[in-house]
């Protein structure tokens, strides 16, 4: 767990872990108390240094000049139940081509109960996650999930995948649903009072306050860990104790926050997981993309059964990467993955317009550097072994672009 390294506030956590780790049934009734001056401390201490501010001004540099005083004032209106998180200032980050998403960025305030409170969930729902999940939990990230998927494609009887894109989940999480969820571990008034207020905080959109009646706001420290709640009670664990049990071969999950494929066996099993998945969600207030999702077949005999059928073989996409039928060296199946057309052409597209943007405002020896960090975060996401190609062709057009903006005056 990402805690910081100061004694009381790892030994209150440290303690919540090994009661939810010792007995998956018990249910705490207090843990608001732990939002002390100390604790919330090292909250303000972990947060980053240089995000965006949000509708109150207040910068973290701001807000420390007086930290002891104000958290201080913090505790006191959280104590006597007062405390009302500020509405998240919405901004629109571009999504693809046609689409954009809302992100909410909150109060300065907001980001430290909420990064308090987010520590004592992770403290209790680490140690109920599945192994399935990846998503925005310590140790664990995106090239792990892709590994397990490709190990599961590689060495399980896997001949059909099953892709399911949850339409606008974050935005459509049932918020009573979502509470049940968390009751189920945590009975604590106080923190489920201030988790409800967390929910229902709106944000400001162009000027005009905008109540939330559902989801969880994109943006928000708190947000991924409630939608792995969600998820976890919604998929996870339902896959495991209930698909598992009614399918006649194997099967398996594997989720990265809302983005998340099936690996199948059989043919007739994977429909009944499809049509199961749509059931599921629609149970749940919450809707399967229709065209986003689909049943392909896929692994070690796909090559040769497209190839008789006389069709291209099939693909999918994960996590940026377009996962195709490949052959090793020795000539046998493997999965090889390839960023995807979408991915590629988007971070082009970002790249080309972040050179326009500086070509005339900035010293080359300033964004050299910013350059080489963008370049170098590309590869270190994207560098798999089998996508060679695609790195190098983005170096290069990166280059090109850059002479063409520098080289030549732009």
């Amino acid at each position: 767990m990402q805690y910081p390294e100061i004694g009381k506030t790892w030994l209150k956590l440290s303690l919540i872990t090994g009661h939810a780790q010792r007995d998956h049934t018990f249910k705490f009734t207090s843990l608001a108390h732990l939002l002390d001056v100390e604790y919330l401390r090292d909250c303000y201490q972990s947060l980053n240094r240089n995000r965006a501010v949000g509708i109150d001004d207040i910068s973290r540099q701001e807000y420390g000049a007086d930290l002891d005083n104000n958290l201080e004032q913090l505790v006191s209106r959280l104590k006597r139940k007062t405390y009302k998180p500020l509405p998240a200032r919405r901004v629109y980050i571009p999504k693809n081509d046609y689409e954009t998403r809302p992100l909410g960025i909150p109060a300065l305030e907001s980001k430290i109960v909420e990064r308090g409170i987010t520590w004592i969930l992770e403290s209790i729902y680490e140690q109920d996650f599945l192994d399935c999940s990846y998503g925005f939990r310590p140790e664990r990230n995106c090239h792990q999930a892709l590994k397990k998927l490709n190990d599961l494609i590689m060495f399980q009887p896997v001949n059909h995948i099953v892709e399911a894109d949850i339409k606008g989940f974050f935005d459509n999480v049932d918020h009573d649903k979502l509470m049940e969820f968390i009751r189920i571990r945590i009975s604590d008034t106080s923190l489920l009072t201030l988790i409800e207020k967390f929910l229902k905080a709106g944000y400001i959109d162009d000027g005009q306050r905008v109540k939330s009646d559902k989801g969880t706001p994109q943006g928000s420290i708190l947000s991924p860990m409630l939608a792995n709640i969600f998820l976890h009670y919604v998929l996870d664990e339902w896959f495991e104790t209930t698909v598992k049990s009614h399918v006649r071969g194997y099967c398996e999950l594997v989720r990265y926050a809302d983005d998340f494929v099936c690996v199948v066996r059989y043919a007739d099993d994977a429909e009944r997981i499809e049509r199961a998945l749509k059931n599921r969600f629609e149970k749940f207030g919450l809707e399967i993309h229709p065209t986003k999702s689909r049943r392909i077949t896929f692994g070690r005999f796909e090559s040769e059964n497209a190839k008789a059928q006389n069709r291209k073989p099939n693909t999918f996409d994960f996590l940026g990467f377009t996962h195709y039928c490949d052959i090793s060296r020795s000539g046998y199946f493997k999965p090889g993955r390839k960023t995807s057309g979408k991915k590629f052409a988007a971070k082009c597209r970002e790249m080309n317009d972040w050179l326009k943007s500086i070509r005339n405002q900035v010293k080359t020896k300033d964004w050299w550097t910013i350059l080489a960090a963008k370049l170098r975060g590309h590869f270190q996401y994207y560098g798999v072994s089998e996508n060679y190609a695609s790195i190098a062709k983005f170096y290069q057009l990166t280059i090109n672009t850059n002479s063409i903006y520098f080289v030549r005056g732009g």
